[in-house]
């Protein structure tokens, strides 16, 4: 169930999102404090063998490009994911 209640923009891109990228809307709210740079700071210090917090089971580059794709929806529409993704899955 979401937090809040959606937009139809927020609510028709919600819809098409895979498991994939709905999971790095979880993951961003809950290891990251919310924010989409340092998750992919630490998907990048992984690729180049620096530490990093978080093993993800995806290809860490898919990942990437799925975090740019929900950055871009986010700050296009002004809104937070997390906010209305049910972050108890």
């Amino acid at each position: 169930m979401a937090k809040k209640k959606q937009p139809a923009a927020v609510q028709d891109f919600i819809e098409r999102l895979s498991t994939e990228h709905k999971m790095l809307v979880i993951l961003k709210a809950r290891l990251y404090g919310g924010s989409w740079q340092a998750m992919e700071n630490d998907l990048k210090n992984r690729l180049s063998g620096k530490p990093y917090i978080f093993k993800l089971a995806t290809r860490i580059n898919d990942d990437i490009d799925r975090i740019q794709q929900l950055k871009n929806f986010e700050n296009s529409n002004g809104v937070d994911l997390a906010e209305y993704i049910d972050l108890e899955q």
